[in-house]
């Protein structure tokens, strides 16, 4: 007996094999497309670090071939890389897609700046890069296609002074992945998946019955257990290695569509998704051979008892120690998150076992609700669905599977997403219509004065002020901080209120007795006078007149602020703009803080859909396969005179009163798994609990529901289909 022949006699002839079979072919398909996504995320991180890691300074690097300096502009809420360099020696080995180095006045732009450059005012943008462009660099030099990056040629003696001494452009060596994108796709494999193998496993289920009676018989006319191991491994191969096969054949579709989606402020290239083949091929490998492993696995009842599989005695009830499965995964995830160094392995797999501990827990949930139902029901319809969960509480239990982890999954991002928006905000203690450069004291003058000309010359009237920054050290040791100017230039600039005395005092939010600037005690007699912040992103404790600085006193650091009000924005910050130091604004603290949220939002939508489509595809393939397994059953029903509307009731209830009592479940351990996740970010911010923490559930139990209404059309068929055939 060849098991392979007999198999594809079988799909030739069994019409609803055949169904099963496409059905498992498209379920084993889209779990190897995601599975080869996913995976691919990292290398793709990677692959932007490589092409990107010249933009960056080895400060660990030893030589002097050349001086670099790295800094980020923006305009508007797009960022600008821009990186001024300055070679000692005569040749510089260049990165991939850098055409050559720049001579001093020259400035090589990307594709995208070089495009921005030309659509705005030359005082809005390309003033801030001096010199000509002398050439653009192409994809193989950037992060993303759409990076603006400035590289700006200077000679040795225009550097600044603190500018870092290097051997040459960074390699691609010291490039790494992407951590948050590296975990997000770690979870997305292990919530995910486990709904695309509960739609196999759903698909798989449509013959279920048919085909434990065609083994049984096999068995009961002298077929060796292997025998019917490799026909089963041959029925369930065929579909899972054609699956396989097309989900290959898809992926790079997969990953067409992929680059088009935004992370960490641009898109991708097709390219950064190419995975090693070996990983490919381990990949594409080992989803038929999980398939396979469960299918096998699938047959010991009829190995070991063929009489009671064609008898389909009752099977035993499901014992209570199944609940210890849900307790011992989330003790072992607890700890896993809350250990001095996560490791990003233990977490992955501390919620692997959250989500397997609900193919445990949710059986016996199944039983416990068929158990209500016989009690407390007395309609035919409920009584129906009472007994099939008490029957089959696996098989029930399937039907909702793939329901419950998309809400496990919706809870979880219910959880995360408000909470890192609530981490959101700060920025400082300038205003937010404030602009900022950090500099060195004897530079600061220079630029102050280097900036009011341009603001002059390009006719705005903001105007830019030169501030100090010193430290405050207290007779106990505790320090502060001060910020350095006029009392009458600080409400305009600063998130503050305070009334300025006649003449030089010192401002602050306590009391400065016995503290010193710069380790000198303030002169007696100068006035201490209090000031008021205007919000709690204001964290400035004081303010010092520069002449009520001690003599000989001078701030440690400087600022160089100019507010926008009355000015344009962008014109203000080319003004600002000396080489890379980056001007600072508080608006682009907000911007680039709610492009993250955006990028986390984006993913975790696309998750969520993706696991509501597996999962109501799953449930209502679950639901149609249990119809058909009860063929004989449903038939003999309805011969006997029960209306088809009854027997449909019976078949929403056990599919969504089951679904709901686990989602409710479902809900909780996403909600506890996503502030475990929180607690990994470090964020100081409290937990963000939203009212939206219920959607899931409710969508979930719609859902089952939803799915459950392929019951009506398939007891239908039944009733047109003679009994004789089964």
């Amino acid at each position: 007996m060849n098991p392979a022949r007999l198999a594809f006699r079988v799909l030739r002839l069994d019409g609803r094999a055949r169904t099963s079979t496409i059905l498992t072919a498209v379920g084993v398909a889209i779990a190897t497309g995601l599975v080869l996504l996913l995976v691919s995320l990292p290398f793709a991180t990677k692959a932007r670090a490589e092409r990107s890691g010249w933009q960056e300074i080895d400060y660990d690097a030893k030589g002097s071939a050349m001086l670099i300096e790295h800094g980020s502009d923006y305009t508007g809420d797009k960022e600008i890389t821009r990186i001024d360099v300055a070679s000692t020696v005569d040749n510089i080995a260049l990165p991939p897609g850098v055409p050559r180095f720049p001579r001093p006045g020259e400035v090589l732009v990307s594709p995208a700046l070089f495009e921005r450059m030309h659509a705005l005012p030359a005082s809005q943008l390309a003033d801030r890069f001096p010199g000509k462009i002398a050439g653009t660099l192409d994809d193989r030099a950037l992060k993303y296609p759409d990076q603006m990056v400035a590289l700006v040629g200077h000679a040795p003696d225009e550097m600044p002074a603190d500018a870092y001494q290097v051997p040459g452009f960074q390699t691609a060596d010291n490039a790494g992945v992407d951590p948050l994108l590296g975990l997000l796709s770690g979870v997305g494999v292990v919530v995910l998946i486990v709904p695309s193998l509960v739609l196999v496993a759903s698909s798989s289920r449509l013959t279920a019955a048919r085909r434990e009676r065609r083994l049984a018989a096999l068995r009961l006319a002298g077929a060796t257990p292997g025998q019917v191991t490799g026909i089963v491994a041959a029925e369930t191969g065929i579909a899972a290695a054609a699956g396989a096969l097309l989900g290959l054949a898809v992926s790079p579709l997969l990953q067409r569509l992929a680059t088009f989606v935004p992370w960490d402020g641009g898109t991708w290239l097709p390219s950064d998704f190419a995975l090693p083949a070996a990983l490919t091929v381990a990949l594409v490998l080992a989803m038929p051979l999980l398939v396979l492993a469960a299918a096998v696995l699938g047959l010991r009842r009829v190995v070991r008892n063929p009489v009671g599989a064609v008898s389909a005695h009752t099977p035993k009830p499901l014992r209570a120690w199944r609940l210890l499965a849900l307790p011992v995964a989330g003790g072992f995830f607890t700890y896993a998150v809350s250990s001095d160094s996560p490791s990003t392995t233990m977490v992955l797999f501390g919620l692997l076992l959250v989500v397997g501990s609900a193919v445990v827990v949710g059986p016996w949930i199944t039983y416990a609700v068929g158990r209500v139902f016989t009690r407390l029901w007395r309609n035919p319809s409920g009584l129906l669905a009472g007994r099939r969960l008490l029957d089959d509480p696996r098989g029930a239990y399937r039907a909702s599977a793939g329901v419950v982890l998309a809400v496990f999954i919706g809870s979880m991002a219910l959880v995360l997403l408000p909470s890192f928006s609530g981490m959101a905000g700060g920025g400082g203690t300038f205003r937010d219509s404030v602009m900022e450069v950090s500099a060195s004291p004897e530079r600061a003058g220079e630029i102050t004065a280097q900036a009011n000309d341009r603001l002059a010359r390009y006719g705005q009237q903001s105007r830019a002020f030169e501030v100090g920054e010193a430290d405050l050290t207290s007779v106990n040791g505790s320090h502060a901080y001060a910020l350095v100017l006029p009392c009458a230039q600080a409400p305009a600039l600063l998130r503050i209120e305070v009334s300025c005395a006649s003449g030089p005092a010192v401002y602050s939010t306590r009391n400065l007795s016995g503290y010193r600037v710069g380790g000198v005690p303030f002169a007696p007699g100068v006035p201490m006078k209090s000031l008021r912040p205007l919000d709690s992103d204001a964290t400035l404790p004081a303010i010092i007149d520069p002449g009520a600085l001690p003599p000989g006193v001078v701030p440690e650091d400087a600022y160089v602020a100019a507010s926008t009000a009355g000015s344009d924005p962008e014109t203000v910050r080319t003004a600002l703009t000396v080489g890379a130091e980056s001007v600072y604004s508080r608006d682009v603290h907000l911007a680039v803080q709610q492009n993250e949220l955006a990028d986390l939002r984006r993913v975790t939508v696309i998750g969520l859909v993706a696991a509501a489509v597996l999962a109501g595809c799953s449930a209502a393939i679950a639901t149609a396969g249990s119809v058909l397994d009860r063929r004989r059953t449903f038939g003999a029903l309805m011969a006997a005179g029960t209306p088809v509307r009854v027997l449909s009731r019976a078949l929403r209830a056990e599919a969504a009163l089951p679904a709901l009592a686990a989602t409710i479940g479902a809900g909780v351990a996403g909600m506890l798994v996503g502030l475990g996740l929180f607690g990994l970010s470090g964020g100081e911010a409290g937990v963000v609990l939203t009212p939206w923490l219920l959607a899931p559930v409710v969508l979930g139990a719609g859902v089952a529901v939803l799915a459950a209404s392929v019951c009506t059309p398939a007891l239908n068929r039944v009733r047109a289909e003679p009994l004789a055939d089964e």
